[in-house]
């Protein structure tokens, strides 16, 4: 008799075919979990340090495996995550055929569609990164990941800096035309469907790759690879617990499980907003948790102050949590009471004169209240969107966005609290 989370007769042979891949599989299997898709779940007790899965270099799809005939073709500076797509969408039917029961066992473009911001109608993404006075419509999507604010009118930075956590939809959005004009270029007649779901593929599934010894590269998106039945792991804010050691990845418990349990991998520290914008979800509870006041902040801040914040290296990325705001967030505070030679000193560690922790905790909360006001405006937006301006088949994405609100106004209530003490 079949347990109740037993995923398909199509998983269960996925699982045979990476075994026969070399992949090893100790007391976990693939689990169909009710409301929730699939993920990883314990057959047997496990204790924590206990190798659950072995993942072998020659089982995994990596830009090596990609015949050297299909790579030539393509400029040498094009991306991994490309590439990799590129070949799942373009490749040769007999090079791919060894991957087929692994891609039976993958989301179909609808499940993108359904979960992935970047793929959801105009109507809930937002007219434009940037606030408008004439916008008639509102921004329903988390500033974090639109760039664009309902309450504030955002003003041009005076220097640009990276934010991994910020503007996500608009640097997922030029990753991914990037891949699209690199791969066209060389198969005008590529299927922009066909293409951009491998892409979602290799975005969603894909594990951090890099040999022994070798440098990193700039950009994270070009250490990819994809490991089969690994890709089953769900993520959770917990502690991880993985391993490469330039012949196969080796996954252990960081805990004790029981029978039927789900067990996670962390995707990495990330906060929910990104979590939405990247992999099409949100934890309920997340330690990783955070907003940004950039944009509220910059408005506040006069141009000469911004390059006083850029010189000294405390320009933008202000985080806030439950547990209070951020050192760079504190230091932007501070300016807007001390004279600048005794911010100087104080950014410096040279004095304290003139710091004051009271005002600067007022200016924080003030800030945190603007983005209350930012959620409440949305939220209120979402709660009375009607059915003449959201399709049927977009309801549970509004519900998504209700709760991703509701739990930014929660973090805020809180930080308020914290910083206050």
């Amino acid at each position: 008799m079949r347990p109740d989370w037993w995923p398909g007769e199509i998983h269960e042979s996925f699982t045979e075919w990476a075994i026969s891949q070399g992949v090893i599989v100790n007391g976990v299997a693939p689990a169909r979990f009710p409301g929730r898709g699939l993920g990883m779940i314990s057959t047997r007790a496990i204790k924590k340090g206990e190798v659950i899965l072995t993942v072998p270099l020659k089982a995994m799809l990596t830009t090596r495996r990609i015949p050297a005939s299909f790579k030539q073709q393509f400029p040498k500076d094009v991306s991994v995550h490309a590439l990799l797509a590129a070949f799942l969408t373009l490749g040769e039917e007999e090079d791919l055929q060894k991957y087929e029961l692994w891609r039976q066992t993958w989301p179909i473009r609808r499940d993108f569609e359904d979960s992935v911001p970047l793929l959801w109608p105009s109507s809930l993404r937002g007219p434009n990164p940037c606030y408008d006075d004439n916008a008639t419509q509102l921004n329903l999507l988390p500033p974090s990941i639109s760039g664009a604010w309902n309450t504030i009118r955002k003003r041009k930075i005076g220097y640009e800096y990276e934010t991994s956590h910020q503007n996500l939809l608009a640097q997922q959005e030029q990753r991914l035309l990037k891949a699209w004009n690199s791969v066209i270029s060389v198969f005008p007649e590529t299927d922009w469907e066909a293409y951009s779901y491998n892409w979602f593929i290799v975005n969603t599934r894909s594990f951090y790759y890099l040999m022994p010894g070798q440098q990193p590269p700039e950009d994270r998106n070009d250490a990819m690879a994809l490991l089969p039945f690994a890709d089953y792991f769900n993520h959770s804010d917990i502690e991880d617990d993985v391993k490469f050691n330039g012949q196969k990845y080796i996954f252990r418990a960081t805990r004790n499980y029981d029978v039927d349990e789900e067990i996670y991998m962390s995707y990495g520290p990330h906060p929910n907003d990104f979590l939405l914008a990247e992999y099409g979800f949100f934890l309920e509870e997340n330690g990783s948790e955070a907003i940004y006041l950039d944009d509220i902040i910059f408005r506040d801040l006069s141009a000469s102050l911004q390059e006083e914040l850029y010189l000294q290296q405390y320009y933008g990325n202000y985080e806030v949590t439950a547990t209070g705001a951020c050192y760079r967030t504190e230091i932007a505070a501070c300016m807007k009471y001390m004279t600048p030679r005794d911010w100087r000193n104080y950014v410096l560690g040279y004095s304290t004169k003139g710091f004051d922790e009271q005002k600067s905790a007022a200016i924080i909360q003030e800030w945190i209240r603007a983005y209350v006001k930012e959620a409440d405006t949305t939220l209120a937006a979402l709660e009375h969107l009607g059915p003449d301006q959201v399709d049927q088949k977009d309801i549970e994405k509004v519900s998504t966005l209700v709760r991703r609100w509701g739990q930014i106004k929660a973090l805020c209530d809180k930080a308020l609290i914290t910083v206050s003490c």
